[in-house]
């Protein structure tokens, strides 16, 4: 049903996009109460972070955002701003909530550096894909297999800590953690949103 694999050629022919849905920034406390209990209630939950990009070789900066989506909203939490306040970290440890993403062990094994936490509900898409025969393993490449369009990474290693984050950050970060929730969802039930 689904390809194997991709090459970068196919994944060019594919049409760009990108999530369209309500992007939430959250970097204060007020914010963060105002629109975190929006995401509870959802059983799924596409997840990433964000981190800025450092080029010493063997240096790792903090995790700078989470990134949790819906269908068809997204909350972008600026972590290195507001922390990870309890009702997060409770979500982050309930495992009733599935948060799909990819290689979230590495997400998780960082964010614990921020807070320590007993995760729970996290699926990794990388491992998850391969029941579908699936063999890649980026992002970019299951959206394209699965979702069949092209994601742009052209703000990956960009400075997630700066004062202000884009529109083009934003829409980055909200459409990497949408991806994973459609990529999931399509896979489990056949279809997307």
């Amino acid at each position: 049903m689904y390809k194997e694999n991709i090459t970068a050629e196919e994944i060019a022919a594919h049409e760009l996009s990108w999530f369209k849905g309500e992007i939430v920034l959250v970097d204060n406390l007020k914010t963060f109460y105002q629109n975190f209990p929006r995401l509870l209630g959802s059983d799924l939950l596409g997840f990433d972070t964000e981190t800025r990009p450092t080029f010493k070789k063997g240096r790792k900066n903090s995790v700078s955002l989470i990134q949790l989506s819906t269908g068809d909203l997204a909350c972008l939490f600026r972590i290195n701003k507001i922390g990870i306040p309890d009702e997060l970290a409770h979500l982050l440890c309930d495992p009733a909530v599935t948060k799909a993403g990819v290689a979230v062990h590495d997400d998780i094994k960082f964010l614990k550096c921020v807070r320590k936490f007993n995760p729970a509900g996290f699926l990794d898409l990388q491992t998850f894909v391969k029941n579908f025969g699936i063999q890649s393993s980026g992002l970019k490449k299951l959206a394209a297999i699965v979702l069949g369009f092209r994601i742009s990474k052209r703000q990956q290693v960009t400075d997630w800590e700066a004062e202000h984050l884009s529109e083009a950050q934003q829409i980055y970060a909200a459409t990497d953690a949408w991806v994973c929730h459609q990529i999931y969802k399509k896979l489990i039930n056949g279809h997307s949103d």
